[in-house]
Formats: C-alpha cells, sequence, structure tokens
C-alpha cells in the first residue's frame, strides 16, 4: 500500500504542478506510478467543468471560457507537456538525421518551429474552445479527453518501444510493471470510452476518433523520425490528442447541431 501511494505522488509530482509531499524517487515507487498519471487529466478537465459552470451563472463570453480553459491546462501541468510539444516540432522541422533529431529534442534552446509550433497549438486550442462554449452539451466529453489522453500516453510507455536508453520516460519505461501497469490503463481507457459515448454518443463517437488517429500518428511518426517514443515526443502525443479530441467535438456540432 506504502508504494501504491508513493506511486501516485510520484506521478502527480512529475507531471503537474499540484503540491505533493517529497519522497525519493525509487524503482519500487515507480513501477506503477503511470496507473495514476489519468488522475491529472481528471482534475484538469473538472477544473475546466467548473470554470464553464461559473461562465454560465455570471454571464462571461466564450472568449474569456476558453483563455482561462486552457491557461489552466498549462499551469497545473506546468507546461511539461508543451515543452515536448515545443522540442519535437524543432526535431521534426530539422529535416536531419534521426540521431541529430534526438540530439535536438535534448537541446534546451527554443528554436523558430518551437515556437511556431506552440503559438498555432495554443491559438488553435483556444478557438475550439470558444467554438465549444462554456454551455456547450460536448464540452464535459472534451474535459474527459483529458483523461484518455494520459490513459493513451501510458499505454505507449508500455507498449511502444523507446528510442533511447536514457533519459526520463525510459527511465518509467524500465521501471514499471508493464503487464498490470498495461491491465489497469486498458481498464481506465475503457471507462474513459464509455463515459464519453455515454455524456454524448456522437460527440464521443468522434472526440474517440480525434484521439485514435492523434495515438496511430504518435506511434507512425515516433518509429519512423526518431525509432521509438521519448519523453518529449509523448508531450507532443498528448498536447496533439487533446486538440484533436476537442476539434472532434467541434466539427460534431458543426454537423448535428
Amino acid at each position: 500500500m506504502k508504494n501504491i501511494l508513493q506511486a501516485f505522488v510520484v506521478a502527480f509530482s512529475m507531471y503537474s504542478k499540484i503540491p505533493m509531499p517529497q519522497i525519493e524517487w525509487k524503482r519500487d515507487n515507480m513501477k506503477y506510478s503511470f496507473c495514476f498519471f489519468p488522475l491529472i487529466g481528471a482534475v484538469i478537465g473538472l477544473l475546466i467543468w467548473l470554470w464553464s459552470l461559473l461562465c454560465v451563472q455570471l454571464g462571461f463570453g466564450n472568449i474569456l471560457f476558453a483563455a482561462v480553459a486552457v491557461l489552466l491546462s498549462v499551469l497545473l501541468t506546468g507546461g511539461i507537456h508543451l515543452d515536448g510539444f515545443c522540442d519535437t516540432m524543432d526535431a521534426l522541422g530539422s529535416h536531419q538525421t534521426v540521431e541529430r533529431k534526438l540530439e535536438i529534442l535534448k537541446d534546451s534552446h527554443t528554436g523558430a518551429f518551437a515556437m511556431i509550433g506552440c503559438v498555432l497549438l495554443l491559438l488553435l486550442d483556444f478557438a475550439l474552445f470558444a467554438q465549444l462554449g462554456a454551455d456547450s452539451p460536448l464540452l464535459p466529453v472534451v474535459c474527459t479527453g483529458f483523461v484518455l489522453s494520459r490513459v493513451l500516453s501510458g499505454l505507449a510507455v508500455v507498449a511502444f518501444r523507446c528510442a533511447k536508453n536514457s533519459g526520463l520516460l525510459s527511465a518509467f519505461s524500465d521501471a514499471a510493471e508493464k503487464k498490470r501497469v498495461g491491465i489497469v490503463l486498458a481498464a481506465e481507457g475503457v471507462a474513459c470510452a464509455v463515459l464519453m459515448l455515454s455524456l454524448h454518443l456522437y460527440g464521443g463517437l468522434f472526440c474517440l476518433l480525434g484521439a485514435a488517429v492523434a495515438f496511430a500518428y504518435y506511434r507512425f511518426m515516433s518509429y519512423r523520425q526518431f525509432g521509438g517514443i521519448t519523453g518529449d515526443l509523448a508531450g507532443f502525443f498528448l498536447q496533439s490528442a487533446e486538440l484533436l479530441t476537442a476539434a472532434g467535438a467541434v466539427i460534431c456540432l458543426a454537423i448535428f447541431y
């Protein structure tokens, strides 16, 4: 039980800015940490949903709603996934060899492709939330997508090959009790899918399709361009999955409403 509680703390300490007790990271308390990774998405989704209720109650417009919704996601994660997205954009934009791209991922400097990609991502994210609006019937589905994206990210860690034997993601992958973690994450993924479909059948289908497209591209791009996944590529996937989930909801609204 102690290791399970510590795995929860490790997950939230690494992938969120939510205050947690300081503990020593060891193999024993890291092996189940990805089981709790989706809970961070649950916190983000819940806060965005509560913010939407407040916006409706106080009559705030969709622009303010969308701006704070995007801000909440970045603040609660500390931008760790956005940082990975930016590094990946720089590496992909370089059109270099696999080895050179992996070096660019580790480079702490921010290049032009990272800046361009970051601006476009945040702009699209903002536009999609603004298009949805605070009172959208599909917003709870999109909020659940923050959980699903982390479920899929965790499944990739235990199922996909790593591009290198060093780095934080490799350490988590090596420490993970992969079979058990995979079973837990798969169960969480099924629960997410059922919840999204029960909240809104067509909206759930479109959002699940968006997440599936992001996941398929993540696997294809990572293997083709980098020889496997890394922590930065995982951040790229998470941002892409959340963007495409929201896009799926907006497309559904355009078709059926």
